[in-house]
């Protein structure tokens, strides 16, 4: 199943504003923001991810709550691994993130 991940806009292109690099639990891909050019996000918003495509924007609280719930569907590594596949943008510095804590059991 293909489910939206959060993520957050850590940089935004000038020159290119439908596109952005965000952060994604530690993985860093560009992202393209086409379907949110009438309320661009800022850098540090956190947008709603699917197929590399920012969906929706949405609260830091939201972002948290999401990665929470895909983690109680057992979908969080499904959700990463759609991630790593963007294959739009490889980034050397990964940075760790406020997802990276360990699974609840």
């Amino acid at each position: 199943m293909c489910l939206a991940i959060p993520g957050k806009i850590v940089e935004l292109f000038p020159g290119t504003p439908h596109l952005a690099t965000v952060d994604v639990a530690g993985v860093r891909r560009k992202v393209d923001l086409g379907l949110l050019l009438d309320d661009l996000p800022a850098s540090g918003d956190w947008v709603l991810i699917h197929v590399g495509f920012a969906m929706s924007k949405l609260s830091e609280q939201d972002a948290i709550d999401q990665m929470n719930t895909l983690r109680i569907l057992g979908e969080d590594e499904q959700a990463m691994q759609e991630v790593r596949g963007y294959g739009l943008d490889d980034f050397d510095d990964q940075k760790p993130s406020l997802y990276n804590s360990p699974r609840k059991q």
